[in-house]
């Protein structure tokens, strides 16, 4: 066992100590039958050397973005990432910290999740955030079950135009709580106001939209918030937290709850994660909250402090009254979404949406310029948007492929009406000399 570390003589004086004579005496309790006989399939050791070169010939056989141009989004999104977050994150005082158990000497961990707080009520113009969830999906079925217990109702109208894996995750909670789940369709891709009015209910704890939607569309909030507050009923949205440097705040237009996927506040794509959600309410819902709230107090001495004020989690009190079993907070991720807000600034931050939407839209025009190709829908969009080609989308993808370019998603495995439509992302990472070359190379596939 060359990969053990240990001599001959430390195998030895432990095998001494256990009162054992060998390591073959040691398992003498696995029979014969079900040892392996021979040595195990695989290759020869290597140096360091030649394990770099060999993992650097598996790692380009992947098609990553340094090297190919994307126009994929669909949930994870290629934003700028500035170099300062990779060098704060790599610090040892935040890179090796797990979770703030023992506030007196986690002063900085907690101080830093605590403007991550900040910041994220800032921009959803709620009163409370908590201190992350795992992503984007368990953000929006950890809302449910907030609405859930805080109306005492058993019914959840979800969208259909909400991320399909976010809504696929809502069911699995949802089974596990008897909770009944609902879509509401949507009509030219946005929700359907008037479908909405006749599914609603006085069962019904919330509804959930998702703004903009995943067809990258701007719903119109204050509308759907009001019907679901006429019924009692809490209005969920889940945001993209870049849209909202120019959007306006859910919490300005009727929001409840607003949670979302905070990956494009500085978080690579990294190939689906790790990612972060996040989660933000109106004061009077705190109490229903899961994971970690940081506080802020004074210590004896008038000294600023900071404290995990509220842990509603199974692990810090009875299962039957906690809100939630989410265990691990995702304190990196927020920490670089959190320097990523500081770094650029409300300016900033409003400067990349506007380049996104700008960006988007100059993309979106010349598509549908090329004969054959549709837009999908009429409405506003923000970042992401839907057409219909003349030919099958995973054809041209992987035609678009080999030029080194990752095309729009093909959505007729997720929205079977939506035959020959693709979904395409553009965010102000992508420069007018790549979106012209996609223009180009589509046009030739037409």
């Amino acid at each position: 066992m060359n990969y053990v570390p240990h001599s001959e003589t430390d195998r030895a004086e432990m095998l001494k100590a256990i009162g054992v004579g060998s390591v073959e005496e040691l398992f003498s309790d696995v029979p014969a039958s079900v040892r392996l006989a021979r040595p195990l399939n695989l290759p020869g050791a290597l140096s360091e050397l030649e394990l770099v070169a060999a993992l650097k010939d598996l790692a380009a056989r992947n098609a990553d973005l340094d090297q190919y141009t994307s126009f994929l989004g669909a949930g994870a999104y290629e934003h700028f990432v500035p170099s300062l977050i990779d060098h704060m994150l790599l610090r040892s005082e935040f890179y090796t910290a797990y979770t703030p158990y023992q506030p007196e000497i986690s002063q900085g961990t907690l101080q830093a999740i605590f403007e991550y707080q900040t910041l994220i009520c800032e921009l959803t113009g709620m009163d409370v955030a908590n201190a992350s969830m795992y992503d984007g999906a368990t953000a929006i079925a950890e809302s449910a079950i907030m609405a859930c217990e805080q109306t005492r109702r058993k019914q959840v109208l979800v969208a259909v135009n909400v991320h399909p894996d976010y809504r696929a995750v809502l069911k699995s909670y949802m089974h596990g709580h008897l909770v009944e789940v609902k879509e509401i369709p949507f009509t030219d891709g946005v929700v359907d106001n008037d479908a909405l009015k006749g599914m609603i209910s006085n069962q019904t704890a919330c509804v959930i939209v998702q703004n903009p939607n995943f067809f990258g569309l701007i719903e119109k909030g204050a509308e759907l918030a009001e019907i679901a507050h006429q019924n009692g009923a809490l209005f969920v949205v889940c945001a993209d937290p870049v849209s909202l440097g120019i959007l306006k705040a859910p919490g300005d237009y009727g929001a409840d709850i607003v949670v979302g996927e905070g990956q494009g506040l500085g978080n690579a794509v990294s190939f689906g994660g790790p990612y972060l959600g996040f989660m933000a309410c109106k004061e009077k819902f705190t109490r229903r909250m899961p994971g970690r709230i940081v506080g802020q107090t004074v210590d004896r001495n008038e000294k600023r402090g900071f404290v995990l004020t509220l842990q509603a989690r199974e692990q810090h009190i009875r299962r039957e009254k906690a809100t939630s079993n989410i265990c691990s907070n995702e304190a990196l991720c927020a920490l670089a979404a959190t320097i990523y807000l500081v770094t650029v600034g409300k300016e900033g931050l409003k400067q990349v949406a506007n380049l996104c939407l700008q960006k988007a839209h100059y993309a979106q025009k010349a598509l549908t310029a090329i004969p054959g190709v549709k837009a999908a829908f009429s409405g506003p969009f923000f970042q992401e948007f839907a057409v219909t080609v003349p030919k099958d989308p995973e054809a041209i993808n992987r035609s678009l492929l080999g030029e080194k370019i990752i095309g729009g998603l093909a959505l007729k495995k997720l929205y079977p009406e939506l035959t020959n439509s693709m979904l395409f992302c553009v965010t102000e990472v992508r420069t007018k000399e790549q979106i012209d070359r996609l223009v180009a190379e589509m046009g030739g596939l037409a």
